[in-house]
């Protein structure tokens, strides 16, 4: 599992619009909130986008990109973002390589299924790309606010 002073991970995932998006220019001048999240539109899901997106003026005025990462594709996430007016950007791990590269994925049961799903888990990434804050198996209510205070001590 990545902790605090781990170095993040590099990658580069497709946004809603299908545009590639490296995480090295996300962190190189700003702060980032690295939400890793099991599926859009889903209750947990769109409580915890919503509540980032009523935050998002406030993460700007700290410095801080904040960036959701699902298994979902990228006409998925762009659904989900009309729906709901969100203002994240929401970033396609259709393969899970990132998600495993991070160590979200976990087996879970479903309907007696196992399956590998995303604990949802959330990175606060210094600027310049170093893990300051790494929360595994958050709970979606209240979340937002939580991360936007560790932003504001950075």
């Amino acid at each position: 599992m990545l902790q605090p002073g781990d170095i993040a991970p590099d990658f580069s995932l497709p946004d809603a619009d299908m545009d590639l998006v490296r995480s090295a220019k996300l962190w190189a001048d700003q702060h980032l909130v690295l939400c890793f999240y099991p599926k859009d539109d889903t209750p947990g899901c769109t409580m915890e986008a919503l509540e980032f997106t009523d935050l998002h003026p406030e993460f700007e005025a700290a410095g801080a990109n904040i960036a959701g990462i699902s298994r979902d594709t990228c006409a998925s996430h762009g659904a989900f973002r009309d729906k709901h007016g969100l203002s994240l950007l929401l970033l396609a791990d259709t393969e899970g390589e990132v998600c495993a590269i991070y160590d979200v994925l976990r087996e879970k049961v479903v309907n007696g299924v196992t399956r590998q799903g995303i604990l949802r888990t959330t990175f606060v990434i210094e600027q310049g790309g170093r893990i300051r804050h790494a929360l595994y198996d958050v709970k979606p209510r209240g979340h937002a606010q939580r991360m936007l205070e560790l932003v504001r001590t950075l």
